[in-house]
């Protein structure tokens, strides 16, 4: 049994953990399985590691100043974020093999429920969050169940979390078919739920092909805005100013000092900017480097191993499709947040800490979805809402967490909210004994949604019907035979 549980665990931190190394080792079967030559195998598997690690790197220089600019907001805003006397740190400690334990046994169970029921179609590989989604997973079960042992957490945790990755992008692919018609992957990211909300949300306001960011007509002096590495510079560093503007003196020359004891907080302000702009191009061709290999070379995996399945991915592969609509969904986000932290704070309800990274993220995915569907005012929307989901959900579940990993309520994306909350919701009826409701219930579920959608599939091929138009309220039809 220890044997089996250090292979697991190091399956954990060594694979799944690892992105650029799962990416790598996917493509590199994938072509195997395709019996491309040495020379091409080799190449293509270094390409998606290197594409992988490009893509991290730009994201690690964007958000290198984006900690300190969350400290200095804070302050510009008058406000200090919460405190707790157990951290995410102390509980990764106490739960960490638990953790590792999960993502490895879930992932075996995603795989082979994909593998039964072609109606699964995505593999989720988005590494980082299959860790987080754990986290706070087993966070939630501790709460709810703080009796249960290692093993019970384990197994009720994996079965959770591999419903989670299956049904997620298969939620999503409505609105995915807008952003990729040709369906050559799917979106595997824990801003789904704003992004849904976001895309049915933005219907009334309009179209695409009237009000599509991409296609914004500017002033001849204002046309430098369509270059979204300029208009991100531009943007970031008014807000950047702005915050040093009104920030304590001491707070803004300690983050200034991280970067360069010599450096002007004004200085300080605009090369956090001009970073963030640059991390965002890094990031951009990284998502373009890789997917050119993993989506071809995943072809090995649906014509030999999981049939007709396709790879689903963290949200940075569908920026490039509308990189103004991003930008614009973050903008929108952190103002709304901002609203929110000073109506929160005026009110002493509770004091919020800017999740910059977060509203980034998510605010950009929910712009991006909402301009697929009605342009720039679907982007605005989706901006509110990611707004208004982190502010609401960050204040109302860090007390949640407040004896396991409160931090994990600032870290959070929409879909962790709604994890949290809905394990919550079982407490009444689940206690140590009853625990095994929640992959019992779960699973369950994924198992009737499969089998209704692979039911839809057959009554659809038998009519002979072509696949569901781009974006369309479809329930389960299957996807285009080319990955």
């Amino acid at each position: 049994m220890d044997v089996i549980k250090d292979i697991l665990t190091f399956l954990a931190d060594n694979v799944f953990g690892q992105v650029p190394i799962l990416i790598g080792l996917i493509t590199l079967i994938g072509l195997i399985l395709q019996r491309k030559r040495f020379e091409d195998v080799f190449a293509g598997a270094l390409r998606a590691t290197i594409g992988v690690v490009i893509l991290f790197i730009g994201v690690e220089v964007f958000t290198g100043g984006l900690t300190s600019f969350q400290t200095v907001l804070a302050s510009a805003m008058g406000t200090t974020p919460p405190k707790s006397d157990n951290t995410l740190a102390e509980f990764l400690t106490d739960q960490g093999g638990t953790i590792a334990l999960v993502i490895t046994v879930a992932f075996l169970v995603h795989v082979l429920v994909v593998r039964l029921f072609p109606a699964a179609r995505y593999l989720y590989l988005t590494g980082h969050l299959m860790f987080w989604i754990s986290t706070v997973t087993v966070a939630s079960l501790v709460t709810i169940a703080p009796g249960a042992d290692q093993l019970t957490l384990v197994l009720c945790g994996a079965g959770f979390v591999a419903a989670y990755w299956t049904l997620q992008p298969l939620w999503m692919r409505p609105l995915m078919r807008r952003v990729m018609p040709d369906d050559r992957f799917g979106y595997a990211h824990t801003s789904s739920l704003a992004c849904l909300i976001t895309g049915y949300a933005a219907r009334p306001l309009g179209s695409r092909e009237k009000h599509d960011t991409e296609r914004l007509k500017l002033p001849r002096q204002l046309s430098f805005f369509k270059d979204v590495n300029v208009s991100t510079a531009l943007i970031i560093s008014v807000i950047m100013l702005v915050a040093v503007a009104f920030a304590d003196g001491g707070v803004v020359n300690e983050a200034a000092a991280e970067m360069d004891a010599k450096l002007s907080p004004w200085v300080w302000a605009l090369l956090v900017a001009l970073r963030f702009a640059g991390g965002i191009a890094i990031l951009l061709f990284g998502v373009r480097m890789f997917l050119a290999e993993i989506v071809p070379a995943f072809k090995g995996f649906s014509d030999r191993v999981i049939p007709g399945t396709r790879p689903a991915l963290d949200a940075p592969t569908v920026f490039p499709v509308a990189p103004t609509a991003v930008m614009v969904g973050f903008v929108a986000s952190t103002a709304v947040f901002l609203v929110c932290l000073g109506v929160f704070a005026g009110a002493g309800w509770f004091t919020l800490a800017p999740p910059m990274i977060m509203l980034f993220f998510v605010g950009g995915a929910a712009g991006l979805f909402g301009n697929v569907v009605s342009g720039w005012r679907g982007a605005v929307l989706g901006g509110v809402i990611t707004g208004l989901i982190l502010a609401v959900g960050q204040a109302v579940t860090w007390g949640l967490y407040e004896t396991t990993a409160p931090e994990l309520a600032t870290l959070a994306d929409p879909d962790w909210y709604a994890i949290a909350w809905l394990l919550e919701a079982a407490d009444p009826v689940i206690g140590d004994r009853s625990v095994w409701l929640v992959p019992a219930v779960a699973l369950a579920a994924t198992v009737v949604t499969l089998l209704l959608l692979g039911r839809a599939d057959k009554r659809r091929e038998a009519r002979g019907d072509a696949a569901p138009e781009e974006g369309g309220p479809e329930k389960g039809g299957r996807a285009p035979a080319k990955a």
